[in-house]
């Protein structure tokens, strides 16, 4: 059986059954299955953590497909070139580093059920490609000269994205969003049924082998705090706990982790907090001594940020350098000699504004963050680009 990011459901003889408390998650779960005997389309949408991925599990183990393969895809974890790659397969030689042919998911899933996670994440051009084979079926492998193919498989999409506000600002498709929710789910945060904190946090604890329990004052604490990382940080939280207690310990509230003892937690709209972490992160650039390189990419390439937060952050400082694009090198503490492979990298992962946009000083705000960031750790020096980097087109205002 194929594990899962996290586990809020038990598998027993090709049985799910969620670990719930929650009314809303018990009917969630129920018409789950209940579309899962058909081929509808399904969009996923909720905070990031909630378990996207476990309903979307829960919907394959009900239908007929549930003996073939079920296919996971993160959209936001590969460039726009690899990622119709990894959907459609390309042929030996199709591409610098095509040394074989590779079948896409699109053909192991044949059959059966794909997963797209962060679909709000594609690129314009990938959602067009989406939206054709979402309306025939048929799949070209990249590079190749033979004719399509066609497969049989179910598509179930998911995304932490407002996707009609995405429409309204012409960064997402409306045909394509009508396209993937046939049938809309919607997973509620953690903080929206707490009475679901304590079976899940039992049961993470269990999977340590450890025989530990949590005084009624730390339950308390568990149940209060808002979960901003949703059901993904209490399993953290659980494993950060299951592994400094004894082989038999009582959890009191002293050896819980100081973030769950914080006080005035505020948990903003995601729209919000999407914002608030695009202001932190150019705010730890401009005046906490991070760079670009040796900070926000190693974040991108863990998945801790998205293409969109790299987006956003460019914007600030876009505003700042009045949109001149070389004027981010110093703010961003990037090389001079590095230009190129900033510009290169902005245009691979669909990270570069229209800079025309900032021209003009009265629409944007020029000015840095107010609040600074304490503790941030020195850094270390750059390397210039890797042999993996592409040139890009130099000048002093990126082609648009």
């Amino acid at each position: 059986m194929a594990s899962i990011a996290y586990p809020v459901m038990n598998r027993h003889q090709g049985e799910t059954k969620a670990i719930t408390a929650s009314k809303q998650i018990k009917e969630l779960f129920a018409y789950a299955a209940r579309v899962a005997g058909s081929d509808a389309k399904v969009l996923i949408t909720g905070e990031s953590g909630v378990g996207k991925d476990v309903i979307a599990r829960h919907i394959h183990a009900n239908s007929p497909r549930r003996g073939r393969e079920y296919v996971a895809v993160n959209c936001a974890g590969v460039t726009e070139s690899l990622l119709e790659s990894e959907l459609f397969g390309h042929v030996k030689g199709s591409f610098t580093g095509a040394h074989r042919d590779k079948l896409g998911k699109l053909q192991l899933a044949n059959g059966g059920t794909l997963f797209l996670d962060e679909l709000g994440e594609m690129s314009p051009r990938m959602q067009g490609i989406l939206l054709r084979f979402l309306e025939n079926g048929e799949i070209h492998p990249v590079g190749s000269d033979m004719s399509s193919s066609v497969v049989n498989v179910r598509v179930i999409a998911a995304t932490n994205r407002n996707l009609p506000e995405m429409v309204t600002a012409g960064q997402f498709r409306e045909d394509l969003l009508y396209r993937v929710r046939v049938i809309h789910l919607h997973v509620p945060p953690l903080r929206d049924r707490r009475e679901d904190i304590r079976p899940l946090a039992t049961y993470f604890l269990s999977r340590s082998g450890k025989d530990l329990a949590l005084t009624d004052e730390a339950w308390g604490v568990l149940e209060r705090h808002r979960w901003p990382g949703n059901v993904r940080e209490l399993q953290n939280v659980m494993e950060q706990i299951s592994s400094v207690g004894g082989d038999q310990a009582v959890i009191g509230v002293g050896e819980l982790p100081h973030v769950l003892k914080s006080t005035g937690q505020a948990v903003l709209p995601a729209r919000e907090r999407r914002r608030q972490l695009a202001d932190e992160l150019f705010q730890a650039i401009v005046e906490g001594g991070y760079s670009f390189w040796e900070h926000l990419h190693p974040m991108f390439l863990d998945r801790d940020i998205t293409r969109h937060d790299v987006r956003e952050v460019v914007r600030r400082g876009l505003a700042v350098s009045r949109g001149n694009y070389r004027g981010l090198l110093d703010l961003f503490r990037i090389p001079a000699s590095d230009y190129k492979r900033f510009m290169n990298f902005l245009a691979t992962h669909d990270c570069r504004p229209d800079f025309r946009e900032f021209r003009n000083p009265t629409n944007v705000l020029d000015r840095r963050p107010a609040v600074r960031f304490p503790g941030l750790r020195p850094m270390k020096p750059v390397e210039n680009a890797g042999a993996g980097d592409t040139p890009h087109p130099d000048g002093e205002q990126p082609a648009v």
